[in-house]
């Protein structure tokens, strides 16, 4: 059984969060004009221009340049993975400690491209939120099925198996979110729809009482419709986080 947290659905207002996963892009360069642009957006809109939550996850390798640059905006910094220990003998990885000392608050876990093309299972998953848990960051899980499990009608059976083995117990809403991303959607231009959206995100919450995220292909265009459903409290934003005009976009849909 999941164990739930003290987020209540009944809340009317929840504020969304919008978080941009760069993926393995970006020089020092171009990064810190991307992060520059993003901060002068906050600086324009100026307080209360934006009602929801930014975050933006880059490579590791830029995380110290893209922190120096936000600092004062009030857009949060993220890492796109971390391993379960804390130090040791683990060449190339990197811990949420080294995270949290680079400045990050958040961590994305799970994703369909660690899961499918480095072999991480739910075991493994599981491990690094605990880690991320120790080193006080938010833990950023993402769920979600093929293509081929979602024609055969298992979808709900392959998030519900994802969420019960990679979460550790102990899990609420300060410390976990949920990022529903259809492994379909991802990279290929295709989204689910608002509908398909909801019915997911309503499915995590019926197990899991944590904030829900929808990514898979969201952009400026969709980005209103799939916002405007009950359940999805944010995007994680892939491709379209690389342009500031297009994730402010999608910021200010969300908002």
């Amino acid at each position: 059984m999941i164990e739930t947290g003290q987020w209540g659905r009944n809340m009317a207002i929840r504020t969304k969060l919008v978080a941009g996963n760069w993926k393995m892009n970006g020089l020092r360069e171009d990064g810190a004009a991307l992060a520059r642009d993003l901060a002068q957006q906050v600086i324009t809109a100026g307080r209360g221009g934006l009602a929801c939550e930014l975050l933006v996850c880059p490579p590791a390798t830029l995380l110290s340049t893209i922190g120096g640059v936000l600092g004062g905006s009030g857009i949060a910094l993220g890492g796109q993975d971390c391993y379960a220990a804390e130090k040791g003998a683990y060449t190339g990885d990197i811990s949420a400690e080294m995270l949290a000392d680079a400045g990050c608050t958040h961590v994305i876990l799970g994703h369909s491209e660690r899961r499918h093309g480095h072999g991480e299972t739910d075991a493994v998953v599981r491990g690094k939120i605990s880690g991320a848990w120790r080193a006080g960051l938010v833990a950023i899980l993402c769920v979600g099925e093929t293509l081929q499990q979602r024609q055969a009608g298992d979808a709900h059976d392959v998030v519900s198996a994802q969420l019960a083995g990679s979460i550790p117990d102990g899990a609420t809403p300060d410390i976990l979110i949920v990022a529903y991303e259809p492994v379909w959607a991802i990279g290929t231009g295709l989204s689910a729809t608002p509908e398909m959206a909801q019915d997911a995100h309503a499915f995590i919450k019926s197990l899991l009482d944590v904030p829900v995220l929808y990514g898979g292909s969201v952009k400026p265009d969709n980005a209103g419709e799939l916002a405007a459903q009950p359940d999805v409290d944010g995007a994680l934003v892939g491709g379209a986080s690389l342009n500031a005009d297009d994730f402010w976009a999608i910021a200010r849909c969300c908002g």
